[in-house]
């Protein structure tokens, strides 16, 4: 049996996302589907921000294509530092290197939300946390690579994930740092009246 239409779609294979959506005492169905992402290479012409919407938008737009008449929420977040931009490490290696990149600084994390009618209609929204590395050691990094699957996360990190080795504070939502602002986007979804 189908599940209503004002039952949303999470456009998204993240567990963490799912585990902040249902956090939300949301009611959502999970459907993924091959988008071409951006990064900071392929669109250096774009904000950190504007790449983040844009993903969010390809997500929820390709689930539209497959799923039609439904609510539809796609999201994407990138990490940021000096104009440049940390998807998903590629290999354990990169991730070292961003590691390394991001120790004793502050980054930016951007999540770009899309919220996309059953009409089309969509709704952007974005968040953005501040998060300050403590200035890491090669024992350090090798300790949290060796304990964190580091590969399906923007920047290779994750703050709920043995944060405190790595991070001294986090200013800003740090539900967005993992990968949704809940905050803000269930307010959004309480005014479409989605359940």
């Amino acid at each position: 049996m189908s599940e209503p239409a004002s039952i949303p779609i999470l456009a998204s294979a993240s567990p963490r996302r799912r585990e902040l959506l249902g956090g939300l005492g949301v009611r959502f169905e999970v459907m993924t589907a091959e988008v071409a992402e951006l990064d900071g290479q392929t669109s250096p012409q774009l904000a950190p921000f504007e790449v983040a919407q844009e993903n969010a938008r390809r997500k929820a737009a390709t689930v539209a294509i497959l799923r039609p008449g439904r609510w539809i929420l796609g999201a994407d977040t990138m990490v940021a530092l000096h104009g440049r931009l940390f998807g998903k490490p590629a290999s354990i290696d990169e991730a070292r290197e961003f590691l390394r990149a991001l120790s004793g600084h502050t980054d930016e994390v951007i999540t770009g939300c899309a919220l996309r009618s059953p009409e089309g209609a969509e709704k952007i929204l974005q968040e953005i946390s501040h998060v300050t590395f403590r200035e890491l050691t090669d024992v350090i990094i090798e300790r949290y690579l060796a304990e964190v699957n580091v590969l399906d996360k923007a920047g290779a990190y994750a703050v709920q994930e043995h944060g405190a080795w790595i991070i001294e504070r986090v200013e800003g939502s740090r539900d967005n740092v993992i990968g949704l602002p809940t905050e803000r986007l269930g307010e959004l979804l309480r005014m479409r009246g989605l359940p």
